[in-house]
C-alpha cells in the first residue's frame, strides 16, 4: 500500500510497497479519507527533536524512524476485529483519536491517557498513520461521524478535541470571558469551542491581518493587534476594568505568556496550549499578585472526541472555513509543508485528500 514515511527532518518519502496492516481482534481497520497537516507535523519536518526515536524505539510501539505520518484523520471502516463490541460496522465513517498509551501506568489506569508516561500518537510515533491507504486502530478510539458531518470535517475533530480539552480546564460558564493569544489553527478552534460554551467576551490577540479576519468570522468579540494597542489595558477596558476570567496561550512566545498573565483578572486562569521549542524567562510575580493561576493542557480524552463529534453534529461547531487547501499525497511537501512555512498568513488547515 501507499504510505508517506518520515525518515527525518526534510525527508518525507511516498512509498508504494508498505505492508498493509492486519486488523487485530480489538481493532478496526480504516481506509483514510482526509488527513490534516498539524503544527506538530511541521515541527517534525523541520526539527529532529519532535519525533526523537531515530535510534531508540518508542516505549509502546517499539518503532524507530521511518514512521508513517498523519494523526489528524477521518476514514471508512473496512474491517472490524473479532472482539470489537458496539455500534461500529464496515462502511461506517469515523474520526480517529490517534492516542498511543501504555494502559498500565497510573495516569492510564485513572483514565488520563493523555498523561501516559509513554504517550505517543498514531501518525507520529508508530502504528501507521493517516497518510496511508490503510491503518488499524483500537476500536475505542474510532468515533462514528453523524450523517451530516462530511469526512473532510471529520479530519478536523482531532485539532478541535485539543481545543475542547483546553477549554474544559477552565470550567468556563455561559456569559464568561476569555482571552486567546494567537489565532492560528488551535486558537481558532478554541474560539469556536468558547462560542459553543456561550462565552460572552472572546478577545483575540493577533498581528497577521488574515488571521484577524478569521478570528472575527469564527466568533471573536474583539481583536487586538499588540503592535498597535496595549493588550493588558485593552483587555481590562473590555472586561469591567478587571480583565477576562481566563486566557489561552496558543502563540508560544514569551511576550504572549506575559501579556496573558497580566491581562486576566484576580484569581483568573492562564492555560498554556502552545508547544514551546525552548526555555523562556517567566516572572511568577505576574501571577502571584491577584492569586492568578497557571495550568497546561495537552492532547485530549475520548470524552473530548465524543463531545466534539456531537457538537459538530448539532451545529455548535462549524469549521469548514478553516480548511484553506486540499491536496494529494504526492504533493504534501510542495502544497502542504512549504505553504505552511512560507504562506502562513494565508493558510489555516491543509488537508490531504487520500
Amino acid at each position: 500500500m501507499r504510505a508517506l514515511r518520515y525518515y527525518g527532518p526534510h525527508d518525507l518519502r511516498l512509498e508504494h510497497d508498505v505492508p498493509e496492516p492486519k486488523c487485530l481482534p480489538h481493532q478496526v481497520k480504516v481506509r483514510p479519507s482526509f488527513c490534516g497537516i498539524c503544527g506538530s507535523d511541521l515541527h517534525a519536518y523541520l526539527l529532529p527533536t519532535v519525533i526523537p526515536f531515530k535510534d531508540t524505539p518508542h516505549p509502546v510501539t517499539g518503532e524507530t524512524w521511518p514512521v508513517t505520518f498523519g494523526h489528524e484523520f477521518s476514514g471508512d471502516v473496512v474491517e472490524v476485529g473479532s472482539e470489537v463490541q458496539g455500534e461500529l460496522r464496515v462502511g461506517d465513517r469515523v474520526a480517529v483519536q490517534p492516542t498511543i498509551c501504555c494502559n498500565r501506568c497510573p495516569p492510564c489506569k485513572e483514565g488520563y491517557t493523555n498523561c501516559c508516561n509513554s504517550l505517543g500518537f498514531v501518525g507520529l510515533t508508530g502504528w501507521g498513520g493517516g497518510m496511508s491507504d490503510f491503518v488499524s486502530v483500537d476500536a475505542k478510539f474510532a468515533f462514528k461521524l453523524p450523517d451530516n458531518v462530511p469526512s473532510d470535517i471529520g479530519a478536523m475533530v482531532e485539532p478541535l478535541a485539543v481545543a475542547w480539552h483546553a477549554v474544559d480546564q477552565t470550567g468556563i460558564k455561559p456569559g464568561g470571558s476569555a482571552l486567546v493569544m494567537g489565532a492560528g489553527p488551535v486558537g481558532l478552534a478554541i474560539i469556536q469551542c468558547l462560542k459553543a460554551r456561550q462565552a460572552k467576551e472572546i478577545i483575540v490577540v493577533e498581528i497577521v491581518p488574515e488571521r484577524k479576519k478569521f478570528a472575527t468570522r469564527f466568533g471573536a468579540t474583539a481583536v487586538i493587534d499588540p503592535q498597535e494597542q496595549d493588550v493588558v489595558a485593552k483587555c481590562k477596558e473590555l472586561c469591567d476594568g478587571q480583565g477576562p476570567e481566563t486566557a489561552f496561550d496558543c502563540a508560544g512566545a514569551a511576550a504572549s505568556i506575559k501579556s496573558a498573565c497580566l491581562a486576566i483578572r484576580y484569581r483568573g486562569l492562564v492555560v498554556n496550549v502552545a508547544f514551546w521549542e525552548k526555555e523562556v524567562p517567566f516572572q511568577f510575580n505576574n501571577l502571584m499578585f491577584g492569586e492568578k493561576r497557571f495550568c497546561t493542557s495537552i492532547s485530549y480524552s475520548a470524552a473530548d472526541f465524543r463531545n466534539v463529534v456531537e457538537a459538530l453534529g448539532n451545529g455548535l461547531l462549524d469549521v469548514r472555513e478553516m480548511i484553506t487547501r486540499k491536496t494529494t499525497m504526492d504533493r504534501v511537501v510542495e502544497d502542504g509543508f512549504y505553504a505552511l512555512m512560507h504562506e502562513k498568513d494565508k493558510h489555516m488547515k491543509i488537508l490531504i485528500e487520500m
